[in-house]
């Protein structure tokens, strides 16, 4: 039952008047904060750019539940890319060295291998996957939603009720308002 009312706010979500930038942008913090493991620094300056910023909190949470079972699978190529940013690319040693001596940036568990390789691959993701989920937006709304309210206007019973003295009394009610 809960997944099909969360499915039901989300496609609200995307029949609103909210921005496609601002339901892409908390989906990309959402899968920012899913990717990488909860407790580090970084994840706390996600979740307040997320309540400071004009973004969907709602889809922030959406994304953030699927990227956290998918972060979870992909820990081991986390694990890689992490090492191998920390371990195998010597010339990065000096700069790993510099930053652990910042009290703040050591806070940051950025010499973790899964938080290193989690944190660069959801940078990697960011731009590619702001723009897809903002034209998946606009698709829905210019397509699919169109559609919809076709196949709605052939309905008899909607028919009916826009036929009916009552719709035509709110209608003179509703442009009164505007």
């Amino acid at each position: 039952m809960f997944g099909l009312e969360f499915i039901a706010k989300l496609i609200k979500i995307l029949r609103s008047e909210i921005s496609p930038n601002q339901i892409s942008a908390g989906f990309i913090l959402g899968m920012m904060l899913g990717l990488t493991p909860f407790w580090s620094l970084h994840n706390l300056i996600i979740i307040l750019l997320i309540l400071l910023l004009k973004v969907n909190i709602a889809t922030a949470i959406f994304s953030f539940g699927i990227f956290s079972a998918i972060g979870y699978l992909l820990d081991p190529v986390f694990h890689n890319l992490g090492f191998y940013l920390l371990v195998d690319v010597k010339s990065m040693h000096g700069i790993w060295s510099a930053l652990y001596n910042f009290p703040v940036i050591a806070l940051s568990k950025y010499n973790n291998t899964v938080v290193m390789g989690s944190f660069v691959m959801s940078l990697v993701l960011l731009l590619p996957v702001f723009i897809l989920v903002r034209k998946g937006v606009i698709s829905y709304r210019e397509n699919i939603d169109v559609k919809i309210k076709e196949k709605m206007q052939k309905w008899k019973i909607l028919q009916i009720i826009k036929s009916s003295k009552i719709y035509s009394l709110y209608q003179k009610i509703k442009s009164l308002g505007d």
